[in-house]
């Protein structure tokens, strides 16, 4: 259990900024950040994150919270696992009573598979420096490749021994079961009987964007035809290999700081381009570039350069990928290496500075590669060429933005010697198909079309209720917590003499007596909630600090915090160098708090008024009737004199 005092530490050094900056490329706006949202997928910044309040807020999807419910969120953490990630990324010390090999496993199935690629990672890494056959076969390959021992524990590479069932016997030995063991994919039960997964294999583990080891990519050291040269992890419930990028947790800075990501195919490719200085690489692991791999780059950079060895038949076989990459509205250059040539063994034979330099004069917009690339196999061909054409086509109409779409076709058709409008014809034509198939039409005539972007057909409005108290509530809670420490000026007339009197009061205090003293209630529970944490939280402090609430344990106190606080717009700084002030919310609070106030008591005093009327319609007795009479007008003349703003503190 992590002391509260060590949790308090671990809020106070954790800057959302910096949280969230690790895993999300943001730019500064204002006094606030923004950025492409993780947990949705979109195309225009939604997602902001405040400084000042310690939160970030999705105006999209609507996640929000502070930086531990965004490693929560994000990492898939438990609230001691979030603690922990952000207490070791920010040097803080936690004293807890170590846990046992028994209780790592007892915990959840996530946090046992956790627990379980860890060891094994360590297993690895002790397997390849502590043993003659790691030290023999392992560190051997690993120095052949140029990986010098800071670079192979950098990346924590590692050995399986070639022994049927090493690694299982350990982890079985040191408490984890054989269920996990097997569910983590590092182990196969065959009738009862668990045998190691990854033999005779130098071991690349594979991590998260928190740098966590979720999986593991293991190279065979002999020549057995009869086994695959690479084996990855299956899935799990903590790896799912559409989802991850190998290097992703060492590249993330560096690739939202050059404003670009390097992709490349494996393993061997990403650290060796990471020595030579390009650090803002990553490979999709062996498999197919996916949607959720292209979104991940996308969080931190829209522009991607493929790094690509010398046979043209793969970079053919790679088209499907790049044109999802467009399709993302990313840009996509490629960089070609000389015949026989891949990313790994041009990086090992020459210095770092001829690989950046290499990499920098040819990178090439794909697009125009990708014209170079098919005419180059059409030559005359005016058929051949009308095929090529079709396929660039196709990769334009994926494109999001028009203006860009507008640019190849101007493009091609100079490079094909083709009319600009018969291609821009075409392009249209395939864009109209498209939207008829998205919207599951059965044939493209143009009627067909004209009907998808036919007016929708009214919505019933939802009604209404003038009464309900929703709005103003929300506003005075926000109110209380943004600005409770506030002092402002009341001027409200005196009772007796009604004379106006003037008094210099804090917000909070000022908020909560007046709806305390007339004995009002929020009509909304979650408000409710908030206020009276506020109460109690001034009875014991001065001042109400709404930081200590985004941070509460009680998601239901921190989540609707957080989205009261969280502001999506700022004023531009255009106004202020055209001379022009404007008025800050905190700047007209004295009149503001008080009218909030009085609007929430006009309406629940006309809430009061309805629920008279309907009682005197059902009364029971004359004399009934008559009382009830009575506290309608008196409740009338109540609501009159706050719609005059004659009166401030009312008993209703």
């Amino acid at each position: 259990m992590i002391p509260h005092d060590t949790i308090s530490q671990i809020f106070d050094a954790a800057r959302v900024e910096e949280v969230v900056a690790d895993f999300v490329s943001l730019k500064r706006r204002g006094s606030n950040f923004t950025g492409l949202c993780p947990f949705h997928n979109e195309r225009t910044p939604s997602f902001h994150v405040s400084p000042t309040k310690g939160i970030y807020k999705c105006f999209g999807c609507g996640k929000a919270g502070n930086s531990v419910n965004f490693v929560m969120e994000h990492e898939k953490f438990t609230y001691p696992e979030a603690l922990r990630y952000l207490a070791k990324k920010y040097n803080i010390e936690i004293q807890e009573q170590a846990e046992t090999a028994e209780q790592v496993a007892d915990k959840s199935a996530r946090e046992g598979l956790m627990a379980i690629t860890d060891f094994a990672a360590k297993y690895f890494a002790g397997q390849l420096f502590n043993t003659d056959e790691g030290l023999s076969v392992g560190v051997s390959y690993f120095h052949g490749r140029s990986f010098s021992d800071e670079t192979i524990r950098e990346f924590q590479l590692g050995y399986s021994p070639d022994e049927w069932d090493a690694f299982s016997k350990h982890a079985v030995k040191n408490g984890f079961s054989a269920e996990m063991l097997e569910k983590s994919g590092l182990s196969i039960n065959k009738d009862g009987k668990l045998y190691d997964r990854f033999r005779g294999r130098v071991m690349f583990p594979i991590h998260s964007q928190a740098g966590r080891v979720i999986g593991f990519g293991g190279r065979i050291m002999t020549s057995d035809k009869t086994r695959p040269k690479y084996v990855n992890s299956p899935e799990s419930e903590i790896y799912n290999k559409s989802k991850v990028l190998y290097g992703i947790s060492f590249a993330k800075h560096a690739i939202a700081a050059n404003d670009m990501c390097f992709l490349v195919e494996g393993y061997t490719d990403v650290i060796s381009m990471y020595r030579a200085g390009v650090q803002n690489v990553v490979s999709s692991s062996g498999t197919s570039l996916t949607a959720d791999q292209i979104r991940l780059i996308k969080r931190y950079t829209p522009n991607i350069t493929i790094l690509y060895d010398g046979d043209p038949a793969g970079i053919k076989a790679s088209f499907r990928g790049i044109d999802m990459i467009l399709e993302q509205g990313m840009n996509v250059k490629v960089v070609l290496f000389p015949d026989g040539e891949d990313p790994d063994s041009f990086a090992r034979s020459r210095r770092g500075a001829e690989v950046q330099e290499f990499i920098q004069q040819n990178a090439k917009d794909f697009i125009h590669f990708k014209i170079d690339l098919l005419l180059s196999e059409t030559g005359r061909d005016p058929i051949k060429r009308v095929t090529v054409l079709k396929d660039f086509i196709e990769s334009i109409s994926l494109i999001p933005d028009q203006l860009t779409r507008l640019a190849y076709v101007k493009e091609s058709a100079y490079r094909m010697q083709m009319d600009e409008t018969a291609i821009l014809n075409e392009l249209n034509k395939l864009m109209r198909k498209k939207y008829t198939q998205k919207a599951g039409a059965t044939a493209p005539e143009a009627e067909e079309i004209d009907n998808l972007f036919a007016p929708e057909p009214a919505v019933q409005q939802e009604s209404f209720d003038a009464l309900s108290t929703e709005d103003i509530e929300r506003e005075i809670i926000r109110q209380l917590l943004l600005y409770g420490d506030v002092e402002i000026e009341t001027n409200y007339p005196d009772p007796v003499t009604g004379v106006p009197v003037k008094n210099n009061v804090k917000a909070a205090g000022f908020i909560i007596n007046d709806i305390k003293a007339d004995e009002l209630d929020f009509t909304n529970a979650q408000y409710q909630q908030i206020f009276d944490t506020c109460v109690n939280e001034l009875k014991n402090n001065p001042d109400i600090d709404y930081r200590k609430l985004t941070n509460h344990p009680d998601n239901a106190i921190s989540g609707p915090v957080i989205d009261l606080i969280a502001t999506k717009y700022t004023f531009s700084p255009n106004w202020e160098k055209r001379k022009i002030r404007l008025l800050q919310e905190h700047e007209v609070l004295d009149f503001l708090i008080p009218n909030s106030i009085l609007s929430f008591k006009s309406k629940r005093v006309r809430q009061i008024l309805k629920e008279l009327l309907e009682k005197i319609k059902t009364a029971e007795s004359d004399e009934v009737s008559i009382d009830l009479q009575k506290q309608f007008m008196n409740a009338k003349r109540i609501a009159n004199l706050i719609d005059g703003g004659q009166l401030g503190r009312t008993i209703v």
